[in-house]
């Protein structure tokens, strides 16, 4: 490490995206003068849960929905990452279609979050991982972490037949996907 400098780890980048909204001649805000405005793609990361902004090749076409490599290999639609975006920042099309992206993005990789219910700890000494879950208080914490002990949870179905009254549990992982991504949250489980 040089002296007097920090030098910050690298963030993990994101692999692939998902396009929560396509603008073919950019933000109807953006000053270009006479030049034509660069085509923008709103996208949600799949592994990091990060919302982006993404320049698209010429001549791309993107929709709503679609999946798109954007890692550090040769790209086939994406020219090049412009930058995080908070969620306030997105178009109303993007922000209607987040609910849809954040679903499939949960149920594709499912055993990603029920290991979230397998392996959650402390922290701190007076709340746990699992209490930041909307809808999920000390009584179901307690009933999952007896559960657990018998046998890690297999799927969102398992947990929701082996913990009483407990709302979905794909559905308390979306809400709080979506909470994170507001940015108000002290911590964050699932959005890096």
């Amino acid at each position: 490490m040089e002296k007097g400098r920090d030098i910050k780890p690298k963030r993990p980048a994101e692999e692939s995206a998902i396009v929560l909204d396509f603008l073919k001649h950019g933000y109807a805000s953006q000053n270009s003068g006479h030049r034509p405005k660069d085509p923008i793609a709103q996208a949600i990361g799949k592994t990091h849960l990060t919302l982006l902004e993404l320049i698209p090749k010429k001549e791309v076409h993107l929709e709503p929905h679609k999946e798109v490599y954007i890692g550090e290999g040769r790209r086939d639609q994406i020219h090049h990452i412009k930058g995080r975006i908070p969620k306030n920042k997105l178009t109303s099309t993007a922000d209607a279609e987040l609910v849809h992206a954040i679903t499939k993005i949960v149920e594709e990789d499912e055993a990603r979050f029920v290991k979230f219910f397998n392996k959650a700890g402390p922290l701190s000494m007076r709340m746990h991982s699992l209490e930041i879950l909307p809808g999920l208080g000390k009584k179901h914490m307690w009933e999952i972490l007896d559960q657990r002990k018998f046998k890690e949870f297999e799927n969102f179905d398992d947990i929701k037949n082996r913990v009483k009254l407990l709302p979905n549990p794909k559905g308390i992982v979306i809400k709080r996907i979506l909470k994170e991504l507001e940015g108000d949250e002290k911590y964050n489980i699932f959005v890096k």
